[in-house]
């Protein structure tokens, strides 16, 4: 009996990658603040992108983000995922889950780093927008927004 591993198959990240956002961005679009744009440039310089599974996949997802992003108002509109907003979203097959998105480098519980294919994907999305979320096997699921609150206020007592 012979086997064979068959190799997943992923976009290429030159041709896939911008044809599945710029449908995306038709309509709605995405808008990035001053600040987030600033992050996301910071993130990619200082290599903060080379410890996801897949740090090709995930800089070209950045970069093109960055190139077809409009610029954002400057308060951020309430409805657009910004980083420091708890964004409620539901991934096509996973349920619905939350986090706050971050620009960190480090991971921290309850929150959904810039610096990963699901963070790259959220940030400059607006409520209610659905939208492909590469995943680093490969596959291609849709995310959609449900809710962006802004982060709870600790108690200092």
């Amino acid at each position: 009996m012979i086997m064979t591993l068959m190799k997943p198959v992923r976009p290429s990240t030159s041709q896939a990658i911008p044809a599945m956002l710029e449908q995306t961005a038709l309509g709605t679009g995405f808008a990035l603040t001053l600040a987030d744009r600033i992050a996301i440039e910071r993130l990619l310089c200082n290599g903060a992108t080379l410890n996801a599974p897949d740090p090709l996949l995930l800089t070209a997802l950045l970069r093109h983000k960055l190139r077809i992003s409009r610029a954002a108002r400057e308060p951020a509109a309430p409805d657009l995922v910004v980083a420091g907003r708890v964004v409620t979203y539901e991934i096509e097959g996973d349920g619905i889950r939350s986090g706050t998105l971050s620009t960190s480098r480090m991971p921290f519980p309850n929150h959904v780093l810039v610096a990963s294919l699901l963070g790259a994907t959220l940030i400059g999305m607006r409520a209610l927008q659905t939208g492909p979320l590469l995943r680093s096997d490969g596959s291609v699921a849709s995310v959609t927004i449900l809710d962006i609150a802004a982060p709870p206020v600790e108690d200092a007592a």
